[in-house]
């Protein structure tokens, strides 16, 4: 068994236990994991584009991921990724052959902790984790929230 593996089999089983936890509370806690790596490395900008662009050199540089893209939209609130090599797909394959949706990623966990430590965003989540086994990528909806005032703001996704 090699590490890369190993690790996800670890991750696998904690995720598993999570979503199985009684108070449903514990799942959240999941956004977390993974921003050790991208808070350790120097991510620079004032802006979406460029704290989101950062990171993904940095995810990029690591191989933690072979390709990285991004988009913002749905009333500035909507931030897409599609992430293709993830080293943490096999847990996410894994997740879902045991009857679980995938809804934890660390790779977008690093960018929307960036954007709340750089930018002092008010709050982000991951609203959505489609995994695409067949093609190694992932489509990602998260959720972003530049101010108290945004926080409010309703955006038809399925649109964008």
């Amino acid at each position: 068994m090699d590490a890369i593996q190993y690790y996800n089999e670890l991750l696998y089983r904690m995720e598993e236990l999570f979503y199985h936890e009684l108070s449903d509370c514990a799942s959240w806690k999941t956004e977390y994991v993974g921003i050790d790596f991208i808070q350790s490395k120097e991510i620079k900008g004032t802006t979406e584009d460029e704290i989101v662009s950062a990171c993904i050199g940095e995810i990029l540089g690591a191989g933690l991921a072979d390709h990285v893209s991004y988009s913002i939209g749905g009333k500035g609130i909507l931030l897409r990724l599609r992430i293709g090599g993830c080293r943490h797909l096999p847990k996410e394959i894994m997740l879902r052959k045991s009857g679980i949706k995938p809804y934890n990623c660390p790779i977008t966990n690093m960018i929307l902790d960036q954007l709340i430590e750089k930018l002092d965003y008010t709050t982000t989540y991951l609203a959505d984790l489609d995994v695409d086994e067949r093609n190694g990528e992932c489509s990602v909806m998260a959720a972003i929230y530049a101010t108290p005032d945004s926080v409010g703001v309703v955006s038809d996704w399925s649109k964008e």
